[in-house]
């Protein structure tokens, strides 16, 4: 389960923020994650408490805003949205897309104190 590495990563910037920015505990976190990211949601939310303890954002909420996984489609000439990295294009059938977005991770907000 790679999700408990990246709460690890987050621990660890979230961690490095609070000394540069000199806060000492953490209510909130936002992250975005695009539908593309590979990332299991349920999976990192288990992940974020565990990893939080004993940490400045011990007990913070997790909010997490989804973003959808787009492409162009070449034969249509437009941007579609996508479920998963191979689907193909909701308006044609097509699979001669390329993904333009929908592949973040990232920590999009700190509620700090």
């Amino acid at each position: 389960m790679h999700e408990m590495a990246i709460c690890e990563n987050i621990r660890v910037l979230i961690e490095e923020q609070a000394r540069t920015q000199n806060f000492s505990r953490v209510e909130r976190v936002c992250l975005e994650i695009g539908a593309l990211s590979g990332v299991e949601v349920e999976a990192l939310r288990f992940g974020f408490d565990v990893v939080m303890r004993g940490g400045v954002a011990a007990g913070a909420r997790l909010d997490i805003v989804e973003t959808a996984g787009t492409a162009w489609c070449l034969p249509c000439a437009v941007t579609v949205t996508i479920g998963r990295r191979y689907d193909p294009c909701p308006r044609c059938g097509s699979h001669q897309l390329q993904v333009t977005g929908g592949e973040e991770m990232k920590i999009r907000e700190l509620e700090v104190m």
